[in-house]
Parts: C-alpha cells; sequence; structure tokens
C-alpha cells in the first residue's frame, strides 16, 4: 500500500473528536443519533495523493469532497433526522458541540421530496438547457462558407469559431466546478447563462471576424457552465430507484443537440443567411435562461442547508448551527491544487484514465468532424443544399434516441451481473456494454465511407450515422461508470482530465479535416478514421483482460485489496438493488455526458 495512503485510515480509525453518545450531548440535543451518523471523518479524499483501497458504497461524486477536508462528516447532506441535525466536533471552547444542520423527514426545501410533476419540469428545463448548450456548438456550422465570404477570410479562421467555442468546455468546467460546491448550482446557471446570451449579440451583429471569434470563445466558456452542472442537478432531484427515465433523457440530450444544430442551420442560413444562425441561437438561450433562472429553484443540498444554518443562526442567536462548509472546507491552496492540477496528474500518471481520455477524445473528434465532412460529402460531392444536407443528420440523431431507449436494459444487466459479486463488483463489469457497442463506430464510418461517392444515392454515407450516434450513448456511460468505480473518490478529477482533454481535441479536428478530406479522397478519409475508431475498440478489452493488475499498480485506483474485509463485516451486500442506476447518474455528471 502507498505510504501516503491515507483513506483506510480516515474510514477506520476512531474519530479523535468528543463523541456523540456522551451523556452531555444527549441532554443537550436529545436522543442518541443512529450509529453512523456520530461525527467521524467520512471523506476519503485526503490532503495527499491517495490510493482508493475500500470502496465506498454510497459514492455519490456530486458531494463536496474536493471542497472539504477529509475530517467532514458527508452524511449530514444524505440522512434526514428528526431533529434536522446530527452532532458535530467540538467548538473552539472545547465545552460545546456544533449542530451540524440536516433535512428533516419529508422535507419540503429537499428537492427529493418535492412533487413528481414539479420534478419531470426540473428535469425538461435543464435537459433542454444541454440542448440548447450543445445546438449552440453545431448551428453555426451550417454556413461557415458565407462567414468566410461576408468577412474575406480563409475557411479555416472561419472553424475558429467552432474551435474556440469547443475550446471553452474545456476550460469551463476547471473554473465553474469547484464554484458550484461553494455557491451553489442556481447561481451559477443564472449568470453563465446571462453572459452566454449576452455575447451571443455581438456575434450576430459582428462587423469582422476578430469580434466573432471573441464572442464565440466567451460564450463557450459561459455555455460551458450549465452542461457542468446538468447531470449534479438531476442527481439532486431524483431519488436512485426513480432515476432510470430522467437519466435517459439527460443522456440523449448533449448528443441530439449537436445532430440537429446542422438541420436547423441549414435550412435557416439558406433562407435568411449566416447571422440569423446566432439570432436563433439567442432566442432558445434566452428562453432557457428564463426557465432555469426563475423557475428551477436551488437544487444543490449543501447549499441549501448552509442557508438553513445561517437562517437558524440569525432566529436563535447561536452560532452553533453550521454545516460542513462553515467548519471544514479545505485550505484555498489545497483547493486549487485538486481542481487544477490533479485531473493533470490523473491523465498523464494512470493508464486508464489516459487511454479511455484518448477514446472518448476520438468519439468527440468524430462528432466534429460531421460537421465538416457532412457538407464536403452531400454540398461539395452531391450538389446538395445546406438545409438538405442538414436532413442527413437525422439517422444520427435516431440513432443516439435508439440507444437512450435501450439504457435501461444495460442497468438490468448490470444489476444481474453485481448480484454473484456479493455486492462489490470490479470495476471491469462497467466495460461489458463498452465492448459490445465500440464496434457500431466503425461499422457506420466503414458505411460513410464506401457509400459517399458522388454518383451513389445519399441513403449509404446518412445511414451510416445511424451505428455512429447508437454507439455513442452506451461507450460514454460505460467510460464514465468505469473511471467512478475505479476512481471512486477521484472519479471528479478523473473526468474533468477526459473532459477537458476531449474538448481539446474536438475543438482542432475541424480545422484539419477539409484538408484530410482534399488529400485522402471521400472513402480513405473517413475509412481512416474508421480504423481508428476500430483500433480504439481493443481499449475496453485491455482493462478488461489487465484492469485489475493495472489498478493494483497505480497510485490513485481502487484495487479492491479490502472488499472481503468489507464484505465479511457488512451485514449485506454493500450495494443496493438500484446501484447501476444510482451510479449511472450520479457521476458528476457535468464531467459526464456534455459533448
Amino acid at each position: 500500500m502507498d505510504s501516503n495512503d491515507s483513506s483506510t485510515t480516515d474510514v477506520e480509525r476512531p474519530s479523535t473528536k468528543a463523541s456523540s453518545s456522551h451523556p452531555d450531548n444527549q441532554v443537550k440535543y436529545g436522543p442518541v443519533n443512529p450509529p453512523g451518523l456520530a461525527r467521524r471523518p467520512t471523506n476519503p479524499l485526503t490532503r495527499n495523493a491517495t490510493k482508493e483501497t475500500i470502496r465506498d458504497p454510497n459514492l455519490d461524486v456530486n458531494l463536496p469532497y474536493r471542497t472539504l477536508s477529509n475530517e467532514a462528516n458527508l452524511t449530514e447532506y444524505t440522512t434526514e433526522t428528526e431533529q434536522g441535525q446530527i452532532p458535530g466536533p467540538l467548538e473552539p471552547d472545547g465545552e460545546h458541540r456544533y449542530k451540524l444542520v440536516t433535512f428533516v423527514p419529508n422535507d419540503p426545501e429537499n428537492p427529493k421530496n418535492w412533487s413528481k410533476g414539479y420534478k419531470w419540469y426540473c428535469t425538461m428545463v435543464v435537459a433542454a438547457t444541454c440542448f440548447v448548450v450543445a445546438f449552440s456548438s453545431s448551428v453555426v456550422t451550417a454556413d461557415i462558407v458565407g462567414v468566410a465570404k461576408e468577412f474575406n477570410v480563409s475557411d479555416e479562421v472561419a472553424l475558429l469559431s467552432i474551435t474556440l467555442f469547443v475550446v471553452g468546455f474545456g476550460i469551463g468546467p476547471m473554473i465553474f466546478a469547484p464554484l458550484s460546491e461553494i455557491y451553489g448550482r442556481q447561481i451559477i446557471y443564472g449568470t453563465t447563462l446571462l453572459v452566454a446570451v449576452v455575447f451571443i449579440i455581438p456575434g450576430a451583429v459582428a462587423k469582422n471576424i476578430a469580434t466573432l471569434l471573441v464572442a464565440r470563445a466567451i460564450d463557450g466558456i459561459a455555455f460551458s457552465a450549465p452542461m457542468t452542472l446538468v447531470g449534479g442537478t438531476l442527481a439532486d432531484l431524483w431519488r436512485s430507484e426513480e432515476r432510470g427515465i430522467p437519466m435517459a433523457a439527460f443522456s440523449a440530450a448533449p448528443f441530439i443537440g449537436p445532430a440537429i444544430g446542422p438541420l436547423v442551420g441549414g435550412f435557416l442560413s439558406d433562407a435568411a443567411g449566416w447571422r440569423w444562425l446566432y439570432w436563433i441561437h439567442l432566442i432558445m438561450a434566452f428562453i432557457v435562461w428564463v426557465l432555469i433562472t426563475f423557475t428551477v429553484p436551488e437544487t444543490y443540498a449543501p447549499t441549501i442547508l448552509a442557508r438553513r444554518a445561517k437562517k437558524l443562526r440569525a432566529e436563535t442567536g447561536e452560532q452553533d448551527y453550521v454545516t460542513e462548509e462553515d467548519i471544514d472546507k479545505r485550505p484555498f491552496t489545497e483547493r486549487l491544487g485538486i481542481f487544477l492540477i490533479r485531473p493533470f496528474q490523473l491523465l498523464f500518471g494512470e493508464l486508464i484514465v489516459f487511454l479511455i481520455s484518448l477514446y472518448m477524445s476520438v468519439l468527440y473528434g468524430l462528432l466534429y468532424m460531421f460537421f465538416v465532412a457532412f457538407p464536403i460529402i452531400f454540398q461539395e460531392g452531391k450538389g446538395y443544399s445546406a438545409g438538405i444536407t442538414g436532413l442527413m443528420f437525422i439517422p444520427l440523431a435516431v440513432g443516439v434516441v435508439a440507444s437512450a431507449v435501450c439504457a435501461p436494459l444495460v442497468n438490468t444487466h448490470y444489476r444481474k451481473l453485481i448480484s454473484k459479486y456479493n455486492g462489490l463488483p470490479p470495476p471491469e463489469l462497467r466495460l461489458i456494454p463498452m465492448m459490445c457497442s465500440c464496434w457500431f463506430i466503425p461499422i457506420g464510418l466503414f458505411i460513410f465511407a464506401w457509400t459517399s461517392y458522388p454518383h451513389l444515392i445519399w441513403v449509404g454515407p446518412a445511414f451510416g450515422g445511424f451505428p455512429i450516434g447508437f454507439g455513442f450513448i452506451f461507450l460514454y456511460n460505460s467510460a464514465n461508470n468505469y473511471l467512478v468505480d475505479a476512481y471512486q473518490h477521484q472519479a471528479a478529477s478523473a473526468l474533468a482530465a477526459k473532459t477537458c482533454i476531449r474538448s481539446f481535441w474536438g475543438a482542432a479536428v475541424v480545422l484539419f479535416t477539409t484538408q484530410m478530406y482534399a488529400r485522402l479522397g471521400y472513402q480513405w478519409a473517413s475509412t481512416l478514421l474508421a480504423f481508428i475508431s476500430l483500433a480504439c475498440c481493443g481499449i475496453p478489452f485491455l482493462f478488461w483482460t489487465y484492469g485489475e493488475k493495472i489498478r493494483q499498480r497505480s497510485k490513485y485506483a481502487y484495487a479492491g485489496e479490502d472488499d472481503e474485509k468489507l464484505a465479511g463485516v457488512s451485514n449485506g451486500p454493500l450495494s443496493r438493488e438500484d446501484d447501476s442506476e444510482d451510479q449511472d447518474l450520479r457521476r458528476a455528471r457535468s464531467y459526464v455526458s456534455n459533448p
């Protein structure tokens, strides 16, 4: 075991602070809280680089592991108590205890207790926001030529309007994820979407290419915030047993948006010119900003409870009503290192993170390559208009919807598998959907490649998009689930690394796609992509075979050394019956399915 490993120690050692079962505490605070709610360190993400040696059965990467110290008791955010509080640590006077504020049973301020109708409304609003952000990344691709002609620049310079936007998707989460853990989701949604809406306007009225590019760069960073928070919001709203259908809706939205963008943009640019691509974008973004800012309240439990504690302090005059955020926040420099440095330590120091990120980058780049390749194949090759070319994206979108519909079947299959492992399945079980679906990508690309001759009918290359869209969600969700199961409390950093590197690759590929197709030809350019995706199919099989050994030698990954010990002391399986649906959505989606 790594000499710096303290995650095992943090879980097993007795608390050095006074016990909540102390008689004085019973007098002051009423009945003793159930076992497990007493003050003790529950945050395994310690100050130093640590190897995950114990599986956390209640892992929820939405919780502020990275913001709070390893002494923080995160059960405050996940439990409901009749008293609305659990005992905290001793106050500085050494005599009194802090009162950690919790939700109470059937608490109306707990988003999970809201009516199902209202939760569905909030789900649809955040899913629509996710769709609009993804739509905005692709809608402008329908008339890049128009931008190049008006500003008298090359197509490559005009394509920077896509590149800079997608670069923002990689930069933004590094900023907004830590801010959301401190200030909550609502204020981040409202302010960033407002900035994004405002800066669409300079792009729509730009008099030169520099104005357009600067506006798109700012929009990319601002729009990345909703993509960072949407998945977490859904996890806030739904209990694990309710999440199957909302999860499917959320998974599809980020991939349907890029497919619908060229469809709408194609006909609109044919009719009204490229500037109207920005105006339609502005209208849609303004609508979702109004909806999410003024009709969806705060859903992040730590923020809701922090506000409640502040209110209790003001009403009672007692300063011992607190949350863990008030008393156990990490120092700023430590948080800075965890949020900005740890992702790159995992990316370049962990083979699993590196290869999974590489695979997801290939897929992400493929998605953005299509925005350039489709006009080449259908407009240049077959003489179609931008609008008709946009119709060719429909099979891709249908494939995405089909895979979202099939997602619950994958969860059902996983639940059957984990029963064979006493609730402690190896992370590699998450690779099964990836090993099955990875073949759809090269199949679709080979179809797209060798039916793209100008003299052939449009059906072949268009329907080549269906298997590609069908494979996307299975691959992305499997990759995210594997990273979370393999890295446990380091998972948010692993997912952040993947999001960053894939965004930079997606931003880069659009700049050389045209040259690649011009040099290699329609068929061999697409075939090259097919062979690259085919080579990537070996990645899940590599980890299926050697993943356990790689994790055992890893500095950070969960290796399962203590599974037998945990199973021995457990009264039953550590994983609930709905474990897969619970884990599938609580992946800090922010870093999860956003394209």
